[in-house]
C-alpha cells in the first residue's frame, strides 16, 4: 500500500505539488471551496500555517468542485480568489475530484486511513481535514464544522 509521501499532484500553478518535499513535517490536508459557507476558513487554515510553519507545519488545500458546485473558477480565479481573500500563503493544489471514480488517488488514500463517523470513506463536505504527523501516519480527520483554529491543540501535540 502506498504511503503518504508517495502522492503528488499539481499546484495551481502547474508546478509539482510533492507530498514527499514534506516529509518530517505535520501536514493539515484540506478540500476547499471558493463559495462554501465554510470558505472563511480559509482564515484559520492560514493563521494555523503561520503560526506553526516554522515549527514544522504544512496546511495544503485542494480546490474541490463536487459539493454544490461551489469551486467553479479555474486555476487562476482560484489563485487571485485565496490571496486577495484571505492572504493565502500555504501550497494550493489543482482542482481535484475527492469522491467517486475519478477522485485523486491521494484523497482514496486519506478516506481508508482515516474513516469518518461510523467508518463512513466518502468526503461528505468541503473543509473536511486530515491531520498527518511527522512520520507519514494519518492520525485524525476533522468534519467541516470543526473550525481550524480548534485544531491547534492537536497540531502542538504533533509538533
Amino acid at each position: 500500500m502506498a504511503g503518504i509521501y508517495d502522492f503528488s499532484l499539481k499546484t495551481l500553478e502547474g508546478g509539482p505539488l510533492d507530498l514527499a518535499d514534506h516529509r518530517g513535517k505535520v501536514m493539515l490536508l484540506v478540500n476547499t471551496a471558493s463559495k462554501c459557507g465554510f470558505t472563511p476558513q480559509y482564515q484559520g487554515l492560514q493563521a494555523l500555517h503561520a503560526r506553526y510553519q516554522a515549527r514544522g507545519l504544512v496546511v495544503i488545500g485542494f480546490p474541490c468542485n463536487q459539493f454544490g458546485a461551489q469551486e467553479p473558477g479555474g486555476a487562476e480565479e482560484i489563485g487571485h480568489f485565496c490571496e486577495k481573500n484571505f492572504g493565502v500563503t500555504f501550497p494550493v493544489s489543482e482542482k481535484i475530484d475527492v469522491n467517486g471514480p475519478a477522485a485523486a488517488p491521494l484523497y482514496r488514500y486519506l478516506q481508508t486511513a482515516a474513516p469518518g463517523i461510523f467508518g463512513s470513506r466518502r468526503i461528505k463536505w468541503n473543509f473536511t481535514k486530515f491531520l498527518v504527523d511527522r512520520e507519514g501516519r494519518v492520525v485524525a480527520r476533522f468534519a467541516p464544522l470543526t473550525p481550524p483554529e480548534k485544531l491547534a491543540t492537536e497540531v502542538e501535540r504533533l509538533l
